[in-house]
């Protein structure tokens, strides 16, 4: 009995070997023909990237949205039979590079500003209100004027505008208009009298209402009393988002982003669930959920949509720990240098901040933290450390049960480490159990960071998710806020890398366009667009460094590194057509990069004129 079994166990292996084999051979038929190839190109793959030592090859081969080849010209035309689709980048004179990853945008807001009143780039307050004209002018009566994107430090005086400038050329419109970084708001008369809003309002905790010498509001609101005003908006309809979020999504492949992390509205969510059954989502988007929502309604949103969907899902969750430096609400541990009474608006205590995201990283959830001042990331950082302590408690708690027979189990005496991706079982050797994986919890833009803080990232676990386009505006007077010695290791890009901490590069479109390529420029050089100043270029990083945090870097961020952020076999086939060589061009003519073509999943869906 026991040979005629084993000669049975023997029989059925070999018949399934022969099966796999007869798999793997159809699908290496499916690999060798390819539905389109590029060919005679400088195709940058992304290997080595980090090392800035990139790989480059002539041609490459995508069937069914991945790429399944890369190599010589030869070796992957033989890939081809007579459907294969050919193109030659030698003929748009291209260059190809791995899509780009978005680490961080707002496309929900992006686009109603696109349809309301966009005062990007306003050079002065006479400008602002030229427009604002231009726009009341032409909307129904009491029809609430909103958008904004002003910035006031690009003005002369550099003085914030008031309810009484709007006041001027608004009429009967209520008027609500955001500053650039979304952290300040001002508000005209007609505003502020449907919100209820008086000098004896009491703003809520982590905000502020500016007040002039008569103890009257300015119309200038800050941080969460902006809320205020802003829930007696009337929400935009269902058509007005659909048509706002198209505008913003062509947008972003227009420049090149293939992925985007974002923080929008819940409806925009539905809004690009409703395009992607429509087949017309262009690009992937991972949708991150209100850190301050009820965990109740967290849960709710995450079974809402499939996690494993590769177009689009809900990724983590985005809490706020303080504003923004041009605003002066960024939370500093020591006053700002141009304003000494003043230290930022925290948006939370330390101990309500603990005790919800160790409830959050409990329940499994991925989370980041809006930080721009050294306090604020203090503060994520100390929560992120509380949250980690009560999850290894937990593990350990699992492991005694498991030693039990409970639940998983590991060695005995062998210590749990946050990388652990397997729990071996500690008695027989069976099989392992999947361990809790670290949770990558992330820091949103972490612009000044205290340098005794940067270990913590590393010890932690923590990504620097950072925005290098800020700096190209920043610069103009982030010394004048924070003094020549804080100054000296803000949007410290290279310091984190330095000390082991992964960095994913996005640009916080709309509060910057949603270009790369001033990222890049801005990463590379530390110098603004002009060429002219510099601002602390010992942080500055390398082409090849700035390319891997804005395409593998912004994957690993999201937890998608094994099959986005470069043009590998069994990688997404995101990828874009540039028409200058990013690598080898002066870093100035970086700014000027034009995208020739973009492609999701092997699918052209951008092409510009060439």
């Amino acid at each position: 009995m026991r040979i005629s079994h084993l000669s049975l166990i023997i029989v059925s292996l070999a018949a399934l070997a022969q099966s796999c084999f007869a798999q793997n051979a159809a699908q290496t038929a499916t690999t060798l023909a390819p539905e389109i190839i590029f060919i005679n190109g400088a195709i940058y793959t992304g290997e080595g990237f980090a090392e800035d030592q990139p790989q480059t090859v002539q041609a490459m081969a995508i069937v069914n949205g991945k790429v399944v080849a890369v190599g010589s010209n030869d070796a992957i035309r033989r890939l081809a039979n007579p459907k294969t689709v050919v193109r030659d980048l030698k003929s748009v004179h291209a260059y190809l590079f791995p899509g780009f990853n978005d680490a961080h945008t707002h496309l929900g807001s992006a686009g109603r500003t696109k349809l309301n009143v966009d005062l990007t780039g306003v050079r002065s307050l006479d400008d602002m209100l030229s427009k604002l004209k231009t726009f009341a002018d032409s909307a129904p009566a009491g029809h609430w004027l909103t958008g904004g994107n002003w910035d006031h430090t690009l003005w002369a005086t550099r003085q914030l505008p008031t309810r009484h400038d709007l006041d001027k050329v608004t009429g009967d419109h209520p008027t609500f208009l955001g500053r650039i970084d979304g952290h300040i708001a001002v508000a005209n008369s007609a505003a502020l009298k449907a919100a209820g809003v008086t000098g004896a309002t009491m703003p809520p905790l982590g905000g502020a209402i500016d007040l002039d010498a008569h103890g009257e509001p300015t119309g200038i609101l800050r941080e969460s009393a902006k809320e205020l005003v802003a829930k007696v908006i009337p929400a935009p309809t269902h058509e007005d988002r659909r048509k706002g979020d198209a505008l913003v999504i062509d947008d972003a492949v227009s420049h090149g982003v293939t992925s985007a992390q974002d923080f929008s509205d819940w409806e925009d969510f539905l809004v690009y669930e409703e395009m992607e059954r429509q087949g017309a989502l262009k690009i992937r988007i991972s949708e991150w959920l209100p850190f301050k929502a009820p965990l109740s309604d967290l849960l709710k949103m995450r079974a809402h949509h499939d996690a494993n969907d590769p177009m689009l899902h809900t990724g983590m969750l985005k809490g706020f720990m303080d504003g923004s430096l041009g605003s002066r609400t960024a939370a500093m541990k020591t006053p700002f240098s141009d304003d000494p009474g003043n230290s930022g608006l925290p948006q939370y205590s330390q101990a309500e901040l603990n005790a919800m995201t160790a409830e959050r990283a409990q329940a499994g959830f991925q989370i980041g933290f809006h930080a721009i001042g050294d306090k604020a990331a203090a503060m994520a950082l100390e929560a992120f450390s509380v949250a980690h302590a009560d999850q290894l408690l937990q593990r350990n708690l699992q492991s005694t049960q498991s030693m039990n027979g409970i639940g998983p189990c590991r060695p005995a005496g062998q210590p749990y480490e946050i990388w652990d991706e397997k729990i071996p079982c500690p008695a027989k050797g069976e099989a392992s159990t999947p361990a809790w994986t670290a949770p990558r919890n992330r820091i949103e833009h972490a612009q000044v960071v205290d340098p005794a803080d940067i270990p913590r990232f590393k010890e932690l676990g923590v990504i620097a998710s950072m925005q290098p386009n800020h700096l190209l505006t920043d610069m103009n007077w982030a010394e004048d806020r924070l003094g020549p010695q804080r100054a000296a290791y803000s949007y410290a890009w290279k310091a984190f890398l330095d000390a082991g901490v992964p960095l994913a590069f996005g640009t916080d479109y709309p509060v910057e366009p949603i270009t790369p390529f001033r990222g890049l420029y801005a990463a590379v050089t530390r110098m603004n667009e002009a060429g002219t100043k510099t601002y602390f270029p010992e942080n500055k990083l390398t082409r090849g460094q700035a390319l891997y945090a804005y395409t593998q870097g912004s994957a690993y961020a999201e937890f998608a590194e094994k099959h986005k952020g470069k043009l590998a076999p069994g990688y997404d086939a995101d990828f874009v057509l540039v028409d200058r060589d990013l690598y080898k061009v002066d870093a100035p003519a970086i700014l000027g990069a034009k995208i020739v073509e973009t492609y999701v999943a092997g699918k052209r869906v951008y092409a510009g004129a060439h």
